[in-house]
């Protein structure tokens, strides 16, 4: 194998380093974007739940489930905003390439807890409707399962079969 010019990266394009941490972070930054309107919308939605008259009529169960789906849905935020705070903050320190890193990262960790936000709200959600049927545990996994094969399974499987071996 022929050694890389110095403006091609093992991607095959012809971009500095800079260049393509540049295009790196415009690729993460628009993934944020999407996966955010879909957590504000959920967050903002669970915020308002504790104000309905229901709530109060909700068992102990249901209640921590709701406070755990809260405060998962906060973290979610929390990580997926990080992501965006951490660029601002490292700025003009020359460290393009590493925010980048360290931004996939957190951005990672927030899609990991989104999953977790959505399982808890559907265990909640599926509880409510079905009078706490035996069947909602066996729903609620397996649509982890199927979120965990979309979102983590089928992109892996894509990455072995398809890559390059050097």
């Amino acid at each position: 194998m022929e050694p890389l010019g110095p403006r091609q990266t093992s991607e095959g394009r012809d971009e500095s380093p800079e260049e393509r941490a540049d295009r790196r972070w415009i690729e993460l930054l628009q993934e944020v974007r999407v996966i955010q309107t879909g957590v504000q919308i959920l967050f903002g939605f669970l915020l308002t739940v504790v104000f309905t008259p229901r709530f109060v009529t909700l068992g102990t169960a249901d209640k921590a489930i709701y406070v755990a789906t809260v405060l998962l849905g906060a973290a979610t935020t929390g990580a997926l905003v990080g992501t965006v705070t951490f660029h601002r903050l490292v700025t003009g320190h020359r460290l393009k390439p590493e925010t980048v890193v360290w931004a996939s990262r957190l951005a990672l960790v927030g899609v990991v807890l989104l999953l977790a936000t959505v399982a808890s709200a559907l265990l909640l959600i599926l509880r409510l409707a079905t009078s706490h049927s035996a069947a909602v545990p066996w729903t609620v996994g397996g649509l982890i399962v199927w979120f965990l094969l979309c979102w983590f399974g089928l992109p892996a499987w894509v990455l072995r079969r398809y890559s390059t071996k050097d």
